[in-house]
């Protein structure tokens, strides 16, 4: 269990899984610092909890300083932070190997008991991709600084704020065709924001998953182009799916990431990623040794999608109903 008496930091707390987890955290009572380089960004997430018990905290993850000031107080710690694509001084070695090493190192001066940091499926040093280079990078770092912390790589996520599926439906109401890299090929777990989160909250509660590694896949494994038709089965539309070979994909990728100021739709690394299943592994530890059973994609999808269906959610409800 986690104490109400405690003070928990999370790193990135105000992004995706973070906002999942901080409610969470604060029905247990404690005390939670979410640290960020825009603490004003958080200010969401107060309303969680009781009034002072969830506070945004100013950080800057390059700066040892910084971050041993963040960490100051606390019981446990929580690194969310990561990054899908470069920009500027925001690159994979800064943000997953050097940030992520920094916090597991001061924690561990700190004092801190435990420490969760969030990793990625696929992490691997000899990977194509630098994405997944940087995450086994960061994951060494973190256990060179904090052995005992715990590592879970969760799969793609899908939630009401993913960028996943939310992108490519987005992408539908506007293009009479989506794209498939590859051919569509690729196998993906896709993985519920909520199980990850509770997954977190098992790994502080149970002492027995320090220096461990998991990795969090849903029930069911699809390939990239089973997913792009069950998501528009899901928002009623008719597309085309147009397969897409790599060798133009990679040009894709490196005219799209270049494209400055706006989030690129695709990047060469990220092509890169996409030429290998994003699956969990054969003898990993998963959601089943946390005493979690991972929620289906087809359960969660029709609470959110709705949105893109043809004239919204509320038109499409009105014509259910005089049907």
């Amino acid at each position: 269990m986690i104490a109400g008496n405690r003070v928990i930091t999370v790193f990135g707390g105000h992004g995706f899984i973070g906002r999942h987890l901080v409610r969470r955290l604060a029905k247990t009572g404690a005390i939670i610092n979410v640290a960020s380089r825009h603490p004003s960004q958080a200010a969401f997430l107060k309303p969680m909890g009781s009034v002072g018990q969830i506070v945004p905290v100013a950080v800057d993850v390059t700066n040892d300083e910084s971050v041993a000031m963040a960490l100051r107080g606390s019981d446990m710690v929580i690194n969310l932070i990561g990054i899908l694509y470069e920009r500027g001084k925001q690159t994979f070695q800064t943000v997953h190997v050097e940030a992520a090493g920094r916090i597991a190192r001061l924690a561990k001066a700190a004092g801190v008991e435990r420490l969760v940091h969030i990793s990625a499926i696929g992490a691997d040093a000899g990977s194509p991709s630098a994405y997944a280079r940087s995450k086994a990078a960061g994951e060494k770092a973190v256990r060179a600084g904090f052995p005992g912390a715990t590592i879970l790589r969760p799969s793609v996520l899908f939630g009401p704020e993913d960028k996943f599926f939310n992108k490519f439906a987005a992408m539908a109401a506007v293009s009479p065709a989506l794209p498939l890299i590859g051919g569509g090929k690729s196998r993906f777990q896709p993985v519920y924001v909520g199980d990850v989160a509770e997954a977190i909250m098992a790994a502080l509660a149970d002492a027995g998953t320090e220096g461990k590694t998991f990795e969090l896949g849903g029930p069911h494994v699809y390939t990239f182009k089973e997913l792009m038709r069950k998501l528009l089965k899901e928002i009623h539309r008719d597309k085309w799916l147009v397969p897409v070979p790599w060798k133009i994909a990679e040009i894709m990728g490196s005219v799209l990431g270049a494209v400055p100021f706006f989030p690129p739709m695709l990047t060469r690394d990220q092509v890169e990623l996409l030429k290998s299943d994003n699956v969990v592994s054969a003898g990993a530890l998963t959601f089943k040794d946390l005493g979690i059973a991972p929620t289906a994609a087809e359960v969660i999808l029709p609470t959110y999608l709705d949105r893109f269906l043809i004239g919204g959610r509320l038109a499409y409800q009105q014509q259910a109903k005089r049907s």
